[in-house]
C-alpha cells in the first residue's frame, strides 16, 4: 500500500487499494490528513458492521476538528485497524502504510473511483 499510484481514491479523501479475495483496505489521503492536522481519536467501523459507499462509517477527531469518515464502498468489515484506534496519528504520519483505518468485503465495485492521476487533479492548488 506504500504506493500511491497503485491505490484508488474518493473526491472525500479517502484511498482504496486492490481488491484481494474480494477485500479491500481503506485509509485517508495524506493530503486529507495534512488538513485534519494531528489526529488524536479514531472512531472505526467494527467487524461484521455492513458500509454503504458514500455513507459514514466512523470519525476523526483532530486538534482542529471532527471529521466523518465515509465508506468508499459497499460490503462488509472484516478488519479494523486497532494499531489506529490505540495510536491515532498513525495516520499522520502513515497513512498509506500503518495508517490504513478498515478491511472490506466488497458487495459491489466502487462507482467513482478516481485514478493517482485524477485525484492529483482534484487536490491540486489547494
Amino acid at each position: 500500500m506504500s504506493n500511491p499510484e497503485k491505490l484508488r481514491y474518493t473526491k472525500e479523501h479517502e484511498w482504496l487499494s486492490d481488491v484481494v479475495d474480494g477485500v479491500a483496505t481503506v485509509g485517508i489521503t495524506e493530503f486529507a490528513a495534512n488538513a485534519l492536522g494531528d489526529v488524536v481519536y479514531a472512531q472505526l467501523p467494527e467487524v461484521g458492521d455492513t458500509v454503504t459507499e458514500g455513507e459514514t462509517c466512523g470519525e476523526l477527531e483532530s486538534t482542529k476538528s471532527v471529521s466523518d469518515l465515509y465508506s468508499p464502498v459497499s460490503g462488509e468489515i472484516v478488519e479494523s485497524n486497532q494499531d489506529v484506534v490505540d495510536d491515532p496519528a498513525l495516520v499522520n504520519t502513515a497513512p498509506f502504510e500503518g495508517g490504513w483505518l478498515f478491511k472490506v468485503r466488497l458487495s459491489e465495485e466502487p462507482k467513482d473511483a478516481l485514478s493517482f492521476e485524477e485525484y492529483t487533479k482534484l487536490t491540486a492548488g489547494n
